[in-house]
């Protein structure tokens, strides 16, 4: 049985590339062989992956790609049965990708899969009454019966408060808290890790607080940069099978991201409109500077008179000290 785990760029089966793959081939005699390597993915590692394994861009720059080692792995393997803890919907995906990407021909057909996870979560069932069997050391009497059920729920609440008082938790990052405590707000962190916007999960808040859809084609991607690419995905969800209440919270992000999109476009058109500085020649060693465009004053129609002997000479143009001179002499 060969029990292997990968570390990847990321959780997405079809596009994330494996960067480490750790076989151990255990064989029927007892003994095993165990087989780790780094691998480049040919693609940028986020650092929100690289924080949780380990590994950075620079640590693989020289590691080999899949295509280089994909037969030695599958020659490795042989035709032993598969087994890792949440293989199955994990780690046979993503190498099944892998194979198929650089046309290695890996068959399945005949192998056995042993996910250690499933007999975790089935032989320690996380159901209300197996946990006030764990917690209370006592059965649910009349479960399922709403009053019941709600007061093993508060027992159960207060028995982990007691049990897990002043114990250190672990996340994913490598941080240590001590976060079951006797505190509304510490339980509200530490049991809404997800962070989810409209509380079915379709959406959640990344670690910029910015909403990301968490489904789909567009899993993990900003709300707003979806609308911003593909618009017609907010009418696909409002008509689609969704919960009500991911709808309105769909909506309520739909209606901030047109507003931003009508702000820009009324100051774009402000600015379009606003008259541009002109640019004037300075004298050689001075600065150059920049003036607001003078309104010119429009030009006033003068009828000029023409004279005996000039009908085809226009006369010259007539100043305030001639008109004056004519009225003198003419009186008028």
């Amino acid at each position: 049985m060969a029990f292997f785990d990968l570390e990847t760029t990321g959780v997405n089966v079809a596009s994330d590339r494996i960067v480490e793959i750790a076989i151990l081939k255990a064989m029927p005699d007892g003994t095993e062989i165990v087989k780790t390597l780094r691998i480049n993915p040919e693609m940028p590692i986020p650092l929100a992956s690289s924080l949780i394994h380990g590994i950075y861009e620079e640590d693989i720059k020289d590691a080999p790609t899949f295509r280089m080692v994909a037969q030695e792995i599958a020659d490795f393997i042989g035709d032993a049965d598969l087994a890792g803890y949440n293989s199955n919907r994990f780690d046979i995906p993503v190498i099944l990708e892998e194979f198929l990407r650089v046309g290695v021909d890996f068959d399945m057909a005949d192998r056995k899969f042993v996910d250690v996870q499933n007999i975790f979560h089935q032989m320690e069932q996380r159901t209300l009454r197996a946990a006030y069997k764990f917690y209370c050391d006592k059965d649910i009497v009349n479960a399922h019966s709403a009053e019941a059920d709600i007061t093993a729920t508060y027992h159960v609440l207060l028995a982990q408060l007691e049990r897990y008082e002043n114990a250190d938790f672990e996340d994913k990052q490598g941080n240590i808290s001590k976060p079951v405590q006797n505190d509304v707000d510490a339980l509200h962190l530490f049991t809404n890790m997800n962070r989810p916007v409209d509380f079915a999960g379709r959406m959640v808040f990344n670690e910029n607080n910015e909403e990301t859809f968490n489904f789909g084609k567009h899993k993990g991607k900003c709300c707003e940069q979806v609308f911003d690419m593909e618009p017609s995905y907010y009418a696909w969800m409002k008509q689609g099978d969704f919960p009500l209440y991911t709808k309105k919270k769909l909506e309520e992000i739909w209606l901030r991201w047109n507003k931003k999109k009508d702000e820009a476009r009324a100051l774009k058109q402000a600015q379009a409109s606003k008259p541009q500085p002109v640019a004037v020649k300075a004298a050689e060693g001075s600065p150059v500077a920049l003036e607001e465009p003078k309104t010119a004053t429009p030009a006033v129609p003068v009828n000029r008179p023409t004279f005996k002997g000039q009908k085809d000479k226009p006369a010259k143009d007539i100043t305030n000290d001639m008109l004056e001179q004519l009225k003198m002499k003419f009186g008028k």
